[in-house]
């Protein structure tokens, strides 16, 4: 039997809502002092003891040195991003972006959204459920008042002489003090405290989750509607374009000077880059509904903040924290870790259903023919028992279960160590994607610039007839592609950018001054790494 059963959470009071979200280390609930120095006091415990696993040893998320996100030497220039080795992720990540007003929507989620509320209701049924359990720990006291008539019709026959019997026909009132107390000699009842707090800590780390997830989704999907607010501005441009090649060559047929055949071919490419504007039209009212509905409130009630490109900033100094804080700072690790944590608790249960069990218990109170009468002296009664039980042949229902256990804790260690390697792939997927976004942002602004200056050179060989509309036509579905590839690589590399961020577990506080956890995680001020922070500290991770 197992004597050191006190584990990292045996001794720690159970959190208040909120405030014990932020220890890192300490987040499930624990055991009240006293009561858990009454209960080890009299229990040993059975089943293994929890231990946290440990990071992977590994030295960074990328094979041989990460180079920070560059387009390169040559042609334009394009912003780079500089990945800060050792940096923490702000609480508040998405103010990197320098947008207010998705600063304000973000808040706004976090305070009205009812997937934080419920997971904030998981809590507490957790935590009332954890405290539920402690009470295994202490004996069980219950009172009863009882009133009865009797009436001996065969008083005579029971007692012999019926001038003994005082009265045939009596009342009786029994006053009672019930006590049962269960030690907890193998430390069930310790192991399935442990196995709720792990559940508290689990439904603590799903908050964190959710509240990530929400951020993220937040600011991606504002970044999605930029997108399409830059992809219409491009189009209209393009249809601007397009209506003013039209008008020369209406003149120069006037004027004799261009086919019928041409000014229909122009009109025809008009016409199709009008019906571009419908659909991105109809994406961008269903991405504010997307927006709204984040925001908790119903699509009649729209958010009033809106987003375009020219409004977010591309954060340019990008912290990268160090491989073996990932596993900290991952809200689904840490939960994968509590559900060990819990698997772990239900062997020691299991165990302790096989061994026998003590149950003791004490009666006492007082009986009287009237209430009065139940409160006299020499009126009083006691019983004191004690019983063993313990199971002899159960089918070995028993010893299954404890198997069953057993196994259940290999499953959840399995599905720790992919959620690790899950976490580890999503941070590895975004450096690589930023690393292709610096490239193909580069490539983009080339060749709308080319293709611009090409469309510019046919406008003037239209103007002075030298060229055929076969070109024209060319040159302008060449510039509405590289346009929109601008728009859309300009926006992949904004949300690349949030992937990143969320990927490292985004920035929850380890530490709070007020019972608020809103306010902790929207209050802290962001801080973004210097450039002379970012090149002194050019990582190799």
């Amino acid at each position: 039997m197992d004597k050191n059963c006190v584990s990292r959470h045996a001794l720690s009071p159970l959190p208040a809502q909120g405030q014990g979200a932020f220890d890192r280390r300490h987040r499930a609930s624990g055991r009240a002092g006293i009561v858990a120095a009454l209960a080890l006091s009299l229990s040993g415990c059975v089943g293994p003891n929890f231990v946290p696993p440990a990071a992977p040893a590994v030295d960074g998320y990328l094979p041989g040195k990460l180079e920070s996100a560059n387009g390169g030497p040559g042609g334009p220039k394009v912003a780079g991003q500089h990945f800060v080795t050792g940096q923490d992720v702000a609480a508040r990540w998405w103010a990197a972006f320098r947008s207010q007003p998705l600063n304000d929507l973000v808040r706004l989620s976090v305070n009205h959204s009812p997937t934080l509320q419920a997971a904030e209701a998981a809590i507490k049924i957790a935590k009332y459920n954890a405290l539920a359990q402690r009470g295994g720990w202490l004996p069980q006291i219950s009172g009863s008042s009882s009133s009865s008539q009797q009436l001996l019709t065969n008083a005579g026959t029971v007692f012999g002489d019926l001038g003994s019997v005082p009265q045939t026909e009596y009342s009786l009132v029994t006053q009672s003090l019930s006590v049962t107390f269960v030690p907890d000699v193998w430390g069930a009842n310790f192991r399935a405290v442990e196995n709720l707090d792990a559940v508290t800590e689990q439904q603590l780390f799903q908050l964190e989750a959710a509240y990530l997830a929400l951020a993220g989704n937040v600011v991606t999907a504002a970044i999605q509607e930029a997108s399409l607010r830059g992809q219409l501005e491009a189009t209209k441009r393009v249809i601007a374009i397009e209506r003013h090649l039209l008008d020369i060559l209406k003149r120069q047929f006037d004027a004799g000077q261009a086919a019928q055949a041409d000014v229909l071919a122009q009109e025809a490419a008009l016409a199709a880059v009008e019906q571009l504007l419908p659909p991105l039209e109809k994406q961008l009212a269903q991405q504010r509904n997307l927006l709204t509905a984040l925001a908790g409130q119903l699509p009649s009630d729209e958010v009033m903040q809106k987003f375009d490109l020219a409004h977010l900033k591309l954060p340019t100094n990008l912290p990268i924290s160090l491989p073996g804080k990932l596993v900290d700072q991952r809200p689904d690790v840490r939960a994968a870790e509590a559900n060990m944590h819990s698997a772990s608790a239900l062997i020691g249960v299991a165990i302790a259903a096989r061994l026998p069990n003590i149950q003791l218990t004490a009666n006492g109170g007082t009986s009287g023919y009237n209430f009065a009468q139940s409160f006299a002296p020499g009126t009083g009664f006691y019983t004191v028992a004690a019983g063993v039980t313990a199971p002899i042949f159960d089918g070995f229902t028993l010893y299954n279960k404890q198997k069953a256990a057993e196994v259940a804790l290999d499953q959840a260690e399995a599905q720790y160590r992919s959620t690790v390697i899950t976490a580890f792939q999503n941070v590895a997927d975004a450096l690589r994607a930023l690393q292709a976004d610096a490239r193909a942002m580069k490539a983009a602004v080339h060749a709308e610039e080319t293709a611009k200056a090409s469309l510019d050179i046919v406008e003037k060989q239209l103007n002075a007839g030298q060229v055929n509309q076969l070109q024209v036509l060319n040159a302008q579905q060449t510039y509405l592609n590289a346009v929109i590839t601008r728009v859309l690589a300009e926006a992949n590399r904004l949300s690349d950018t949030a992937a990143l961020f969320t990927a490292l577990g985004g920035g929850w506080p380890t530490s709070c001054a007020t019972p608020v956890w809103r306010e902790c995680a929207m209050g802290e001020t962001p801080s973004e790494p210097t450039v002379s922070e970012a090149k002194s500290s050019e990582p190799k991770i």
